[in-house]
């Protein structure tokens, strides 16, 4: 009873921190993919400005769920990593462009061209293999005795690919209504411009990950459909959010789309958690199956209970500090 408690608390913990993850270093990657799209260079410097102050923060996040999933549940790591050898390569490589491009891209002159350009690919191909490894979990590993058995390429299929994409048109959507929270003038207007464009981008690409995960998946067919499930008020409260930025952006809204934006995402892995709840790697290992000893569980969470509540903290204040909008020709460099 006592690993089945500790193995549930762990579980909450890695889910916030990949959710803080996703929707908090979204919209900067959202923002890469945007960036051979804007009206102009000065533009450019509004978008990599209002996210300078705090992109790096918000990787921590991502640090903080993958340490804790290692140290939590070693045995996923068994699967995952000989499964996805070649997508978190490829997430690792765009991360360290784009980071590489924040730092030179304001120090380049002759060649900033280049700077945008990884700061875009990196942006792009980093999101496409989250949203690629996000698909691979859907469908599921080839797996005995938690050993993984398939293809080093079994991440990548039709449906990976779909899931990937659909994960850079969900980024773009965050960091455009982002960018209507931060910017003003022209850089503002362009981006309520393009925010439903994306949105219904976003929604296709759901809509069609959603009627396909059931025949990819068996169990979810069986969690969606052979009961009456409190799952449906998932996705709509996603469809309420959708609607919700639909409206604000006609009402030229300034906050509202972004936090809008963060409930569809909200919502949607929530949906995905309660699709899949308790396997941790499929087609049928449960947290418990690849759950840590309960010494070594214990062990650690006092730490990361003391960690969690300073990356909060540091995270609300550097989001407090670097509040109000980012005008063309001001930054933080």
């Amino acid at each position: 009873m006592e690993n089945f408690d500790l193995s549930m608390i762990w579980a909450l913990i890695i889910g916030f921190a990949v959710i803080m993850y996703v929707v908090m270093d979204g919209f900067d990657l959202g923002l890469g993919i945007l960036f051979p799209f804007a009206p102009d260079e000065d533009a450019r410097d509004v978008m990599m400005n209002s996210v300078a102050p705090v992109w790096d923060g918000n990787e921590t996040w991502l640090v903080l769920g993958g340490a804790g999933l290692l140290a939590a549940f070693p045995l996923v790591y068994s699967v995952f990593l000989p499964a996805l050898y070649i997508g978190v390569f490829l997430m690792l490589a765009g991360l360290i462009f784009r980071g590489v491009a924040f730092e030179f891209r304001f120090k380049s002159r002759r060649r900033r061209i280049w700077w945008n350009r990884a700061f875009c690919w990196g942006s792009a191909v980093a999101t496409f293999a989250q949203g690629a490894v996000v698909g691979s979990y859907i469908q599921g590993f080839t797996v005995e005795d938690f050993v993984y058995v398939g293809d080093a390429f079994d991440w990548l299929s039709p449906f990976t690919v779909l899931t990937g994409l659909g994960l850079m048109a969900g980024y773009a959507l965050l960091g455009a209504t982002w960018l209507i929270l931060k910017s003003e003038g022209y850089v503002q207007d362009w981006a309520y411009r393009i925010t439903p464009k994306l949105l219904l981008a976003v929604l296709a690409v759901f809509a069609i990950i959603s009627i396909w995960t059931p025949f990819v998946d068996p169990g979810v067919w069986s969690r969606w459909f052979d009961h009456i499930q409190l799952i449906w008020v998932l996705p709509a409260l996603s469809m309420l959010c959708a609607f919700t930025i639909f409206r604000s952006v006609r009402r030229r809204d300034e906050g509202l789309p972004f936090i809008s934006t963060l409930g569809l995402f909200t919502f949607t892995y929530l949906g995905l958690v309660a699709s899949k709840w308790p396997v941790i790697v499929p087609p049928d290992y449960t947290i418990w199956d690849a759950a840590s000893a309960p010494e070594s569980q214990l062990f650690l969470l006092i730490g990361v209970l003391f960690v969690i509540p300073v990356v909060l903290a540091y995270t609300a204040w550097s989001y407090w500090v670097f509040r109000g909008k980012v005008k063309v020709g001001e930054g933080y460099h």
